[in-house]
């Protein structure tokens, strides 16, 4: 049994224990809470080699990224939007640092960025300040300043009460460009958000056109000129070639239309008003091509279609083969007028119709046609046998008689004619004496020539006279009259139906 001192001693021992478990238990901290977790911890993240080594809990819950896995491209994706001059590698040289601003003027944070030797640490914060505003550092005012100097826009700051406040250092160069003290009277502002055209005078008498536009935000307003000179320049020069244009086509005898690249009518000339009977007003309205030409269909202005069905079908073929530069087709109109319409592409897509009025000159063809046809019946009834040689040696024109007594008809030949496939023929009815060379000299000699005759013994008896005489273009025609040949020991075959 133990003594009253022994348990004095155990129960003073288990006090001591019990009291050193509980200081233990008091100065250690809980294992759910790690002690890299704070309230107030930052979203600071560490890249090694652009791949992300290391970051706070509150930056991989933000953007839920996971160490080993995401690379320095994916937080460059997140932050963009907010941070658009956020770098697209993770630092570059030995070491540096940057820091950036947000995009919204209201978001009160900052990005700061610090790399050395391949190692890249990232960390955004709330920046001190006013609520709602975000604090601009030294750093920050000369870098904007710099900004607003470099661009070379005139850029000023108009006053409630008209006076020009603010303005970047374009504004005041083209102020001491055009010599204007007073910097009020330079520019007007602009009424609305449209931009206006304005031209200053320079002191040399020129002038520079300029687009000005202002917008009002936070109770200012700010103004900003583009220089446009070379703009308007070029759209006097544009009309005034559309103008010369113009004037040279109101000249022209044959129609024009040009249709631009979206198939409506930008160009005619009074030409295809009288020649198509259009209305000037139905022209004015830019018609798309199909409906011109319906429009011309209507007007008896071109040929009327064979089948109705395929209308469209033929005026769409008519669209696609004038684009690709193939169509020239001649229309012959109920009013016996002709037309010759051509279809030729232009730069841009557009595409030209050309409508010239050629009855005169068909009117003439056919005519001439008709006389031709007429004085080729008239030498065929004559007896003599005659043929016609160009200056070139080439058989124009052979009568009746010519091919009855030679056996020949020159317009069955597929090809040409010559002067010495004709004397080939010849020679082989008459006998070997007739200066051949001389004849053949005769024809294809260009200039004055006189008269000349050449008689032609025949292989069975008798004889031809064979005159040369030059006509008009330095042709010859050949003549073998009738009345000389004799009759004396002749072939039957030769001179049949010439005596």
């Amino acid at each position: 049994m133990l003594t009253i001192l022994e348990l004095l001693l155990i129960v003073s021992v288990a006090i001591t224990t019990a009291g050193i478990a509980a200081i233990m238990l008091a100065q250690r901290k809980p294992a759910s809470a790690p002690h890299w977790q704070i309230a107030d911890e930052p979203l600071s993240l560490l890249f090694d080699e652009s791949v992300l080594h290391h970051a706070t809990q509150k930056a991989l819950n933000t953007f839920c990224f996971l160490p080993g896995t995401h690379v320095w491209d994916d937080l460059r994706e997140a932050l963009m939007p907010r941070f658009p001059d956020f770098p697209d590698v993770a630092g570059t040289g030995a070491s540096g640092s940057m820091l950036l601003l947000a995009r919204d003027p209201n978001d009160n944070s900052c990005l700061e960025i610090n790399w050395r030797d391949g190692l890249c640490w990232v960390q955004i914060t709330e920046k001190a300040g006013q609520a709602g505003t975000a604090p601009m550092s030294f750093v920050d005012k000369n870098m904007h300043k710099l900004c607003s100097d470099t661009i070379t826009q005139p850029v000023w700051e108009v006053q409630e009460d008209g006076c020009v406040g603010w303005r970047n250092a374009a504004f005041d160069a083209l102020c001491l460009r055009f010599d204007r003290s007073d910097v009020e009277a330079l520019f007007a502002v602009p009424n609305g958000n449209d931009p206006q055209r304005v031209s200053l005078e320079r002191p040399d008498g020129n002038e520079e056109w300029y687009e000005v536009s202002a917008r009002t935000i936070q109770g200012k307003t700010l103004c900003q000129a583009n220089d446009i000179t070379p703009l308007v320049q070029s759209e006097i020069a544009q009309r005034t070639f559309v103008q010369t244009i113009a004037k040279t086509f109101a000249h022209l005898s044959i129609g024009l239309a040009i249709f631009d690249q979206n198939g409506r009518l930008g160009i005619f000339n009074p030409a295809l008003v009288d020649l198509t009977g259009l209305r000037p007003t139905f022209l004015a309205t830019q018609p798309t091509m199909m409906s011109f030409f319906d429009q011309l269909r209507e007007n008896r202005g071109m040929p009327e279609p064979k089948n109705y069905s395929t209308w469209r079908q033929d005026i769409a073929e008519v669209i696609a083969a004038a684009s690709g530069g193939k169509y020239r087709e001649t229309w012959t109109l109920e009013d016996s007028r002709t037309f010759s319409v051509q279809g030729r592409p232009h730069p841009d897509g557009s595409t030209a119709f050309l409508i010239e009025d050629i009855s005169p000159e068909v009117t003439l063809t056919r005519n001439f046609r008709i006389e031709v046809e007429q004085y080729e019946a008239l030498l065929d009834c004559i007896d003599d046998a005659m043929v016609v040689f160009s200056s070139a040696g080439i058989l124009t024109f052979s009568n009746a008689a010519y091919r009855k007594m030679w056996g020949h008809n020159p317009e069955a030949a597929f090809a040409d004619i010559t002067i010495l496939d004709a004397i080939n023929l010849w020679k082989e009815r008459l006998r070997p004496v007739v200066p051949w060379t001389n004849i053949a000299d005769f024809v294809t000699t260009v200039g004055r020539r006189d008269n000349d005759e050449v008689t032609m013994h025949l292989a069975t008896g008798g004889q031809i006279a064979c005159q040369l005489v030059p006509i008009a273009s330095d042709a010859t025609l050949i003549r073998f009259p009738a009345a000389e040949v004799s009759t004396q020991n002749h072939d039957p075959a030769l001179t049949k139906g010439i005596v």
